[in-house]
């Protein structure tokens, strides 16, 4: 039934287990030039006829699609001690992350790209020759060459690909997010005072009261701090019990309609309170870790964070000046605002997002709910314009991840792991490299057809294939399940199509010719959407040229199978202009089609976010027109749908058509509108 390719075999006996079948599939590696580094997934699938959903608008109902997942290659991976941004706004190694945590990506909403959480899906290691991006700010970056960085201009690898084109990092680029983390601070002895400095002058009562009893003089001291926040009153009594001061913890004040609960620890020792009294006093000449604490524990006691605003609130000038000072040993901007009727006065930080994530990695405040930026655009000031990309002259061990939205961010910049497409999101498979490399084939799609057409229940209704992934991609030449599929269609007297992008489909046009004799419909069509060199390459890498799938429709013609061609996707300002058609029409025509069908770009789910990451690199003019005509969803507007299907109806009645082929015989079968595969 099909080729196990036994001589090229390098690893057949491994097994996986995928979502939605029963039995492990066989992972098959094979040492040939087109497969390598590629995982071939033998399944035997429960059903081959797939049923279209109602909502497509598409003139049928039952495709079949014998293979998941299309043959190209790409590896994205970073060096083990790039930090990664994680979903509670701390950073941590990439090599240190683990599957199920929550960090941040990014999403776009159609006209801003914002930052959002996400899963980790996967992670994995390999071995990969290391480069080094340096930005203008100082960021530093270690990857493989294959690693896809966000631009100005859209999503660029670090590297060119050798023989492949793609686009790739040139010292013209800016990278987007804010730049470089800063470090955690060390918890040292100065760290820990100067956190209980911040947090008991902020927030805490120390005070030693005398009052006179009637038979003597009582002197009594007090401790006390409460909080909201159960993290920075556990940080607080932590740091003062490494000082040798014990404190009792208790309920200070239930939840209310209008406040939260809180806790709070206490001590009325005399040695506790000279203690505490000696720690939280102003040092002589603080070191930047007592400054770094200071301000972590100024922050837990009465900072806060909302509205894009990061700032702290006192009335004691001396706190403020104290804030003032540590805050410019960091080189941070802040503005001290006006004295409110209550004496209090506001410090607020400037400098957007960057300087907010720079401050809470470098002082590392115990609230991480004060920590959240879900939401904002990625806009920033930082100064991220590519200063060098070059290759280190080693391999090394490098990390990847695969996340829910396709990117994290790394050391403060979007990087690209793996985009997700929808038929293998559901096999638990990041859909970027895994599309490319984790290919699915169901071994046992033949007989499995065969027996679902021999069901009564069938009607013999129109079957059409390569809706979704082309079966005549470049494995079908060594496993061979489309020649059974086209035999057990024909002995059903199912009607049948096929939409391709490779003349690897004349190799069955035997079966094709047999659909004819036996009486069954069957019609082939080929995507053609250009015959412009750079915009093929840019939009359909690793495809068959698109003259020669012209010269299959001839072939086929020939040989009596109608044959059309479909210009699709017609994208606007890309591939729309109509001389461009003229010339896809006129050869089509001389070839023999039958039939032309064209329709504008339509972009389901999270291909348009892959679409316009491509379009931001390859024509950065057109974004905003995209952003207007696919504002509404998945296809553009009416009036442009409708101007694209004159463009291609009028042109297929032009006198070059006719003088290619006369007036064309109505096709056992119509024209299928439907768009093939834009990656």
């Amino acid at each position: 039934m099909f080729v196990r390719w036994q001589n090229l075999t390098i690893e057949a006996g491994e097994t996986a287990v995928l979502p939605g079948y029963r039995e492990p599939a066989t992972v098959r590696h094979f040492d040939a030039p087109e497969a390598l580094d590629t995982r071939f997934y033998e399944i035997r699938a429960k059903s081959a006829l797939n049923r279209v959903p109602e909502k497509s608008r598409v003139p049928f109902r039952w495709t079949i699609n014998p293979y998941r997942g299309c043959s190209h290659a790409c590896v994205y991976c970073m060096e083990s001690s790039t930090p990664v941004l994680m979903g509670d706004g701390k950073h941590r190694p990439i090599g240190d992350i683990e599957i199920g945590e929550v960090i941040y990506g990014t999403v776009f909403d159609g006209k801003y790209r914002r930052y959002t959480r996400t899963k980790v899906l996967d992670r994995w290691i390999t071995f990969k020759s290391a480069w080094r991006t340096v930005l203008e700010d100082g960021t530093e970056l270690v990857t493989s060459g294959d690693h896809r960085f966000l631009t100005e201009r859209g999503w660029k690898h670090v590297a060119p690909g050798g023989c492949c084109q793609r686009p790739f990092l040139t010292t013209n680029n800016e990278l987007l997010g804010v730049g470089a983390f800063a470090p955690a601070p060390d918890w040292s002895d100065d760290y820990c005072r100067g956190y209980l400095a911040g947090m008991i002058r902020g927030d805490g009562t120390l005070g030693r009261y005398e009052y006179d009893d009637g038979s003597r003089r009582r002197v009594v001291h007090r401790f006390r701090l409460a909080l909201a926040d159960q993290p920075a009153l556990d940080r607080a009594r932590a740091f003062l019990v490494g000082e040798f001061v014990d404190t009792q913890e208790f309920a200070f004040l239930r939840a209310g309609p209008t406040h939260r609960s809180m806790r709070a620890i206490r001590t009325s020792t005399r040695a506790n309170y000279e203690r505490i009294s000696a720690l939280i006093a102003w040092p002589d000449d603080p070191s930047d870790d007592w400054r770094l604490g200071y301000l972590a524990g100024l922050f837990d006691a009465e900072g806060s964070c909302s509205a894009g605003c990061l700032q702290f609130a006192n009335k004691d000038p001396e706190i403020l000046d104290w804030t003032g000072f540590c805050l410019r040993r960091f080189g941070f901007d802040f503005r001290i605002g006006r004295e409110r009727p209550n004496g209090c006065r506001e410090v607020r930080l400037r400098g957007g997002l960057k300087e907010r994530l720079r401050f809470f990695h470098l002082v590392d405040p115990a609230l991480l709910r004060k920590r959240d930026f879900a939401g904002m655009a990625i806009k920033s000031d930082a100064k991220l314009r590519v200063v060098s990309v070059e290759p280190l002259g080693f391999e090394t061990t490098m990390h990847d991840i695969t996340t829910g939205t396709g990117d994290f961010i790394s050391n403060g910049v979007v990087s690209h792991n793996c985009f997700a497409r929808p038929t293998h999101k559901y096999l638990d498979m990041d859909a970027g490299r895994d599309f490319e490399k984790q290919i699915v084939v169901k071994v046992n799609a033949p007989e499995v057809l065969r027996a679902e057409l021999r069901r009564p229940s069938w009607k013999r209704e129109h079957v059409a294939m390569g809706t979704n992934t082309d079966p005549y991609q470049w494995c079908e030449s060594k496993y061979r399940l489309m020649p059974p599929i086209w035999e057990a269609l024909r002995d059903s007297g199912t009607p049948a199509s096929i939409l391709t992008k490779s003349p690897l489909l004349l190799r069955d046009i035997d079966l094709l010719v047999s659909f004819k004799e036996a009486g069954v419909p069957v019609q082939a069509s080929f995507s053609v959407p250009t015959l412009e060199e750079k915009t093929w390459r840019a939009s359909e890498p690793h495809t068959p040229h698109p003259r020669k799938r012209l010269e299959a429709v001839g072939e086929l013609t020939r040989a009596g199978i109608p044959t059309g061609i479909l210009v699709a996707p017609l994208m606007p300002g890309i591939n729309d202009d109509p001389r461009q058609v003229e010339e896809i029409l006129a050869i089509a025509g001389e070839m023999g089609a039958v039939s032309v069908g064209g329709i504008c770009l339509h972009l389901r789910g999270e291909v348009k976010g892959i679409f316009m990451d491509w379009l931001r690199s390859y024509r950065p003019d057109l974004v905003a027109r995209y952003e207007e005509l696919y504002e509404r969803g998945a296809y553009a507007k009416p009036e442009e749908r409708a101007r694209i299907g004159r463009l291609v109806r009028y042109r297929s009645r032009g006198p070059l058509w006719r003088e290619a082929v006369g007036k064309p015989e109505k096709p056992a079968l119509q024209p299928r509108v439907i768009q093939a595969s834009l990656f």
